[in-house]
């Protein structure tokens, strides 16, 4: 596998995935992109000009929202990754996927459910940083790839960044 000066590799599967995906739509699925899923959920993938931090700057990912939490996943890209690790103080909750040998995962469904047992956030990573705005309190964080579940408790305070990593 080909390495790059300051990158981790990209699996295999990945990597033919965003080829074929370039192949298919080219630039012009950006604009299927924007709109948006089921869950309300608009913008960023890998052939849309949003996730490549076209619209923020600087390589963020464009800032999703689903009900009053917003959010935002990527760092594919060694500019949304640094992006994506620079803004994560702003963030209350910040959340990281990696494989045993440190290599970045993407498509990590996460589901996020306050001390009450109410569905917070319910949605799939598109790189190996999420950055989430929830309010103080406990939650619990569930997640999932290649079929391996793992789960993590953690609690926003009211001035402070919460951080979950999971190895896979």
């Amino acid at each position: 596998m080909k390495k790059f000066r300051n990158s981790r590799p990209v699996r295999p599967a990945a990597y033919a995935t965003i080829v074929a995906l370039t192949l298919a739509f080219g630039f012009a699925g950006g604009a299927a992109a924007q709109q948006g899923d089921a869950s309300g959920t608009v913008g960023g993938s890998t052939t849309d000009i949003t996730s490549a931090g076209n619209t923020n700057g600087g390589g963020m990912p464009q800032v999703q929202q689903q009900g009053n939490v917003s959010f935002v996943s990527g760092g594919v890209g060694l500019d949304e990754s640094r992006a994506l690790q620079s803004a994560a103080h702003e963030w209350p909750l910040s959340l990281r996927f990696t494989g045993r040998g440190g290599e970045y995962l993407s498509d990590v469904r996460v589901q996020i459910t306050d001390s009450h047992g109410a569905s917070v956030l319910d949605t799939t990573s598109r790189g190996p940083y999420m950055l989430v705005r929830v309010r103080p309190g406990r939650y619990s964080v569930h997640v999932s790839h290649a079929g391996v579940d793992k789960t993590s408790a953690v609690t926003v305070g009211s001035n402070g960044s919460a951080r979950a990593s999971f190895v896979w």
